[in-house]
């Protein structure tokens, strides 16, 4: 799991708000599959409507400008951007995502390997709906300011609290990175970082840096599909 703060400013969010609350929503089950159908009650924007297609943009242009996003994540496609709200006691209880994901009607699908959610309320703005994500290390309960994001395993159990009050409101989408193995990315992830120290410390043209950046390349040439 990782948290990227400020992936959008307050202003932003208050830009996003204006566009998706005015938008058509209708219940969330609109894109689940069998099992989800099951565990979820909330709702979502509809997709494909125009308020869908700005504020979907709006989340690709803000990711596509964050360096820790494209760093950790690696991606190759991303599902469009969806949007949820839950509020009034809804829900999502435990589930997994489906591998591989569809844009119905078209020929565009990818393999989910990674989760994002893009919070879009603050937090003291409702009661509950934490991101309840579980790994062979326990339960990370996640619940973020506005314009964070948290990117995880699509291969997760997860669920979203419920909201007992307020309103939880969030983008949500899946992406395929480049290189599919979780631990491969991860080790790139933290070469790339260590790789940005050293550069702001040495500059650029250092021996190490440049060793170190040749390993990163190397390694991306052999785990990557592009």
């Amino acid at each position: 799991m990782m948290k990227i703060e400020s992936v959008i400013d307050k202003a932003e969010v208050a830009r996003f708000r204006e566009i998706i609350d005015a938008g058509p929503w209708v219940d969330g089950n609109e894109t689940s599959g069998h099992q989800s159908r099951l565990a979820k009650r909330n709702r979502q924007l509809k997709q494909n409507c125009d308020a869908a297609a700005e504020a979907g943009q709006m989340v690709l242009n803000a990711i596509g400008r964050t360096p820790e996003f494209i760093a950790a994540a690696l991606p190759l496609k991303v599902f469009p951007p969806l949007f949820n709200r839950y509020e009034g006691g809804e829900t999502f209880g435990n589930h997994v995502d489906n591998s591989v994901r569809q844009v119905k009607g078209t020929d565009f699908r990818i393999r989910s390997d990674l989760s994002c959610t893009l919070f879009l309320a603050e937090p003291e703005d409702y009661e509950g709906g934490e991101l309840v994500v579980e790994d062979l290390f326990g339960e990370h309960r996640v619940k973020l300011a506005a314009g964070d994001l948290v990117l995880y395993p699509a291969s997760s159990l997860h669920r979203v609290e419920p909201v007992t009050q307020g309103a939880r409101v969030a983008s949500f989408f899946w992406l395929q990175s480049m290189v599919r193995d979780n631990g491969e990315r991860e080790q790139l992830y933290r070469l790339d970082r260590t790789i940005r120290t050293l550069s702001e410390e040495r500059g650029g043209t250092d021996e190490a840096v440049l060793e170190l950046t040749n390993l990163y390349h190397n390694l991306m040439r052999r785990w990557a599909d592009a």
